[in-house]
């Protein structure tokens, strides 16, 4: 067992407490609330679960995965009653921020941990070190807000310039092409991006970056750095902007898409046809990465340029962000079994009905196996 400062004890109690004060326990808090089709109905049994006996398990981050972590928060607390659970939905920044003082057992983060973060988390890690659990997958939709043109088709250079503020209307040559007979309004193009550093960014910028090569001149960073547009805070916040503004376009998590009834972008790939973005099209992109982390730590690297039938390219993997060693004892069984319940196939099954991507079943097995090695 590792002994740890009794100061740096008393700071980190502070922190979880502090972060507790702003979410609910049992789900997943933010601004719009989760998915009401993310609620397990009456009749159904409580999972098999290896429980921990108590414990308190508090996370938070990454908006992204909020209706997944309900889902997850709620099944798992149906079978575990002892063990207290609370995830609060900030953002991938503020979710690695808060696990980097110790006010979180873990961090949702829709990136992997930079050197930085890593070197800096040692000390929350009790001089052990901080290894990324890929937990959820799915796509990121582009959600649109044009009357009258439903299967709206963009590629990566015309998706490029139109969030740079470059292509500017919906009947631009460049969206007109990609249309053929659908007939697009002289409406203006209203770009939504996030406010809040955001890992659901990082991967927009990822995959525009690696996708539309010279058309995006931005890093793939977590900070929107793009000219002009709209920001909002929160998946949620985008979600609701696009559904309340004629002529927006904007990036979220699927689930705020279904929620809300936002007709999505089929992603021109040089597939034999424009991907949708749906939990299946996911999958097959989410099965194109190779890890690319080491020593436990299961980073996805993923493939922006893929041409595979079905694989929609604009994908993201959210990571639960925990100690491989350092853990406080007093949460340690409580964190192994509920992040081994998440990564369970009864955890990953889940997924599909509340509009997420499983993780293939290669990634999910090693997760479990590096779960059960946290101490």
């Amino acid at each position: 067992m590792l002994l740890r400062d009794s100061g740096r004890a008393s700071s980190r109690r502070a922190g979880a407490a502090a972060v507790l004060a702003g979410a609910l326990l049992l789900c997943a808090c933010g601004t719009g609330g989760a998915a009401q089709d993310a609620e397990p109905s009456a009749e159904e049994s409580a999972p098999d679960i290896a429980c921990a006996d108590n414990g308190l398990v508090n996370g938070s981050g990454s908006s992204a995965q909020q209706n997944a972590m309900k889902r997850w928060m709620q099944q798992y607390q149906r079978a575990c009653p002892g063990v207290r659970l609370a995830y609060n939905p900030l953002g991938s920044g503020a979710g690695v921020a808060q696990f980097r003082r110790g006010a979180t057992t873990f961090g949702g983060t829709d990136q992997a941990l930079s050197d930085e973060d890593r070197e800096v988390s040692r000390d929350v890690c009790g001089g052990g070190r901080a290894i990324d659990l890929p937990m959820v997958g799915g796509p990121i939709a582009l959600g649109y807000h044009v009357p009258g043109v439903p299967g709206l088709v963009l590629d990566a250079p015309t998706l490029a310039k139109i969030f740079d503020g470059r292509i500017t209307r919906w009947n631009h040559p460049a969206i007109k092409r990609l249309n053929g007979a659908a007939e697009l309004p002289d409406l203006t193009i209203v770009p939504v991006h996030r406010a809040d550093d955001s890992g659901t960014t990082q991967n927009l910028n990822a995959y525009l970056k690696g996708a539309a090569g010279s058309a995006w001149p931005y890093p793939a960073e977590k900070k929107w750095q793009a000219r002009g547009g709209h920001s909002a805070n929160g998946s949620d916040g985008v979600a609701t902007a696009v559904a309340q503004t004629e002529g927006a376009i904007g990036y979220f998590e699927l689930s705020f898409a279904k929620k809300r009834k936002i007709d999505t972008v089929r992603i021109a790939t040089g597939a034999p046809e424009p991907v949708a973005p749906t939990t299946e099209s996911a999958s097959l992109g989410i099965a194109t990465a190779e890890v690319a982390g080491e020593d436990g730590d299961l980073a996805l690297e993923f493939d922006y340029r893929t041409k595979a039938a079905g694989a929609y390219p604009i994908v993201q993997v959210t990571y639960e962000i925990v100690c491989a060693d350092g853990n406080r004892p007093e949460s340690l069984p409580a964190l192994r079994s509920f992040l081994g319940y998440a990564a369970s196939e009864e955890g990953q099954k889940e997924l599909h009905a509340i509009h997420y991507a499983p993780l293939p079943r290669s990634v999910a097995e090693r997760v479990r196996e590096v779960v059960a090695t946290l101490s």
